[in-house]
């Protein structure tokens, strides 16, 4: 049974604290072998690549068949119906059409002293995007990361997926078609991450990696960080549900539903006003779960880590979101406008009755890949912002440097940076 909590309890506090530290990963540490691997690939480049690559996909890969060929490619997107591959376009278009809309312009201003100041942007030049490719495939995945990699400008995109037992979904190929991706490599798991940070004879080294993977793939992103840009730590998927009695238990039960088939730590949590829903909910999410062909994986999911919890007002609610700070939150409200100045930790907020979180992992245009495990207290999802450098730019006029110079000596000499001072006064001819 999921948890079941209610505010006015005594003891809410303690078990809220309980919710909040429950790991919903794998407590098995990676460290050492997610390092072990990228030590090898390091010193072995592709032959490592493969090797590992063929031991944990069972594939038969050899350093020449890392990569898919051009016509393979072709194939394979070949074989999507039209019907899904026209569903990639709108979803894609839509994408690109929101991102678009984040690209910032470069600023350059001059102010009183005459000082030149402002910043220009600039797009990375290589980026890899990591999509997984085990207990599902997701298509939508290679969209969210290269479309706005590319709105952002970015020269050049390479694309790694596991292959386990050298079986691909040909959508995902067809995705990549879509965004213009040519460069796809058939490699997953903690070597895949170290081949795109340090390069390979075959896989030239990226500038930044982006996508969610297992824990191996996070591992590794971990540990390469610093050699690569990475967009962030991707843990289990949530989702946050605040409704009132104006919601329909049926949507409700059908979005926790959804967020549960995740599997692998996936939660649910609903924070509700009404008894009478919470209760309807949960006789719902039993029934609908009854229906699902493959039901046990977000059964287990809703048993185990799924949770309602009572709350007297939606202000109390959006202070319980705000200390969950879930990658997802849903408002299953009529006025959900009216809660959302309220919420200030939130990986994505999805507004009212009609706005099923699913809808943002496919068509809506907003990007799913965002922040999980309470980092939304200080992250935000991958934008075009995350594929994009800016530099500032910086100009003094001669009058501009006189009128500077002496605060910006003086602090350099209480630094004992008399260099730095020297470098300002010698224009000067001080």
């Amino acid at each position: 049974m999921p948890l079941r909590l209610d505010s006015a309890q005594v003891d809410f506090e303690q078990l809220f604290a309980g919710l909040l530290g429950a790991k919903r990963e794998s407590s098995k540490d990676v460290n050492d072998a997610v390092a072990a691997i990228i030590a090898d690939v390091r010193a072995r480049g592709d032959v490592a690549v493969a090797e590992l690559t063929n031991r944990f996909d069972r594939t038969s890969l050899t350093p020449d068949t890392l990569a898919f060929g051009a016509e393979e490619i072709a194939r394979a997107a070949a074989e999507v119906p039209d019907h899904v591959r026209a569903a990639l376009q709108t979803a894609h278009d839509r994408i690109r059409v929101h991102h678009e809309k984040q690209k910032p312009e470069d600023h350059v201003y001059t102010d009183a002293l005459g000082v030149t100041l402002g910043a220009r942007w600039t797009a990375v030049d290589a980026v890899g995007i990591y999509v997984p490719g085990g207990l599902a495939s997701y298509p939508s995945s290679v969209l969210m990361n290269a479309v706005p990699a590319r709105v952002a400008g970015v020269g050049r995109i390479a694309m790694v997926v596991p292959t386990p037992d050298g079986a691909i979904n040909p959508t995902v190929l067809a995705a990549a078609q879509i965004a213009g991706i040519t460069e796809i490599y058939r490699i997953g798991g903690a070597q895949a991450v170290a081949a795109l940070a340090y390069g390979t004879a075959s896989i030239p080294r990226v500038d930044k990696i982006t996508g969610p993977g297992n824990a191996f793939v996070a591992t590794a992103k971990r540990q390469v960080f610093g050699q690569v840009g990475i967009d962030m730590i991707a843990g289990p998927s949530e989702v946050l549900v605040i409704a009132d009695s104006s919601a329909n238990p049926s949507w409700v039960a059908a979005d926790l539903i959804a967020q549960a088939e995740h599997g692998a730590g996936a939660q649910s949590i609903l924070v509700t006003t009404d008894a009478r829903l919470a209760d309807a909910v949960e006789r719902e999410v039993d029934r609908q779960l009854s229906l699902l062909p493959k039901q046990q994986l977000a059964r287990d999911g809703w048993e185990e880590l799924g949770a309602i919890i009572i709350v007297a007002s939606l202000d109390e609610a959006a202070g319980l979101a705000n200390r969950i700070a879930s990658e997802h939150v849903e408002i299953a409200t009529d006025a959900p406008e009216e809660l959302v100045p309220k919420i200030r930790h939130a990986g994505a907020i999805f507004l009212g009755h009609h706005t099923p979180e699913a809808i943002g992992d496919y068509v809506g245009g907003s990007n799913h890949v965002l922040p999980t495990a309470r980092s939304a207290r200080f992250a935000s999802g991958l934008g075009v912002l995350d594929f994009m450098k800016r530099t500032s730019l910086l100009g003094c006029t001669p009058s501009a440097l006189s009128a500077l110079a002496e605060p910006a000596v003086t602090i350099a000499g209480v630094e004992d940076l008399d260099g730095h001072g020297r470098s300002i006064s010698i224009r000067l001819n001080r």
